[in-house]
């Protein structure tokens, strides 16, 4: 991709990035930074949800152009992911649309009522998938052991894993992102999020992780008007990719 990242000298070899997305603005984004793909979805604040058919469909347009690959994120509510039969008849549905689309992956993510990953659903997820590739999210990080959940993904042969390695940042866990590295045998990709920053990035990568995600975002602020929702000043904001805050990440990996 001309005038990219990767033309430049920014990018290192041995790391992939992907950027968490919600339109395809970021997507343009991504590209122009040198990402291999983003997490298309709606909503990050509230951990991203599964995006709209109009945005999926032209951010693979977008994605095309950057030369980007695209991985949507379905997921069917905020909250927990222990899902009931008509959340997970959504999911199945929603990923087969997504590949039917033109969309690169799916990322998901099921538990069962212990919290242990749900193999039946996993299971549901994956073959509606077909060929596409197939990322389990941060679900794993909130099950009782994140090796045994890393295993049993291994075991459904889902491509990766996103963690922060059990932390609320990643830059947290990184004890556990390299037992987890250790644990995946490069039998499937290992890929650090939540927080990734370019102050933490570097760490990250010393950790022996197969990728970087991260959103790069900044908040827009509307202030004043009739309130709306739950926001306390009126229409409330919300977040876009930032072009400055991906290239300063970027930067700090080839320092």
């Amino acid at each position: 991709m001309p005038g990219s990242a990767r033309d430049n000298g920014w990018m290192p070899q041995n790391i992939a990035l992907e950027i968490a997305v919600q339109d395809p603005s970021g997507v343009r984004i991504a590209g122009a930074v040198g990402a291999v793909r983003v997490e298309l979805a709606q909503a990050l604040a509230l951990g991203g949800l599964t995006p709209s058919p109009a945005t999926l469909e032209l951010s693979l347009a977008a994605a095309r152009e950057a030369g980007v690959e695209v991985h949507v994120l379905v997921r069917p509510r905020a909250g927990g992911f222990h899902y009931d039969a008509d959340e997970i008849a959504v999911s199945e549905l929603d990923v087969r649309r997504a590949v039917e689309a033109g969309a690169h992956g799916v990322v998901i993510g099921a538990l069962d009522a212990a919290g242990d990953l749900d193999l039946d659903a996993m299971g549901r997820l994956r073959d509606a998938a077909g060929s596409a590739s197939v990322t389990l999210h941060r679900a794993i990080d909130v099950t009782p052991d994140p090796i045994a959940t890393l295993v049993a993904a291994r075991e459904l042969g889902l491509r990766r894993v996103l963690t922060s390695g059990g932390a609320s940042t990643a830059v947290d866990g990184i004890a556990v992102l390299r037992a987890l590295v250790a644990a995946a045998e490069g039998e499937i990709e290992i890929m650090a999020g939540s927080g990734v920053d370019a102050a933490s990035a570097r760490l990250l990568a010393d950790t022996g992780v197969d990728a970087l995600h991260f959103s790069a975002k900044r908040m827009v602020r509307e202030v004043g008007g009739v309130r709306m929702g739950s926001a306390a000043d009126g229409v409330g904001g919300y977040e876009v990719t930032d072009l400055e805050t991906a290239q300063a990440l970027v930067a700090t990996l080839s320092a």
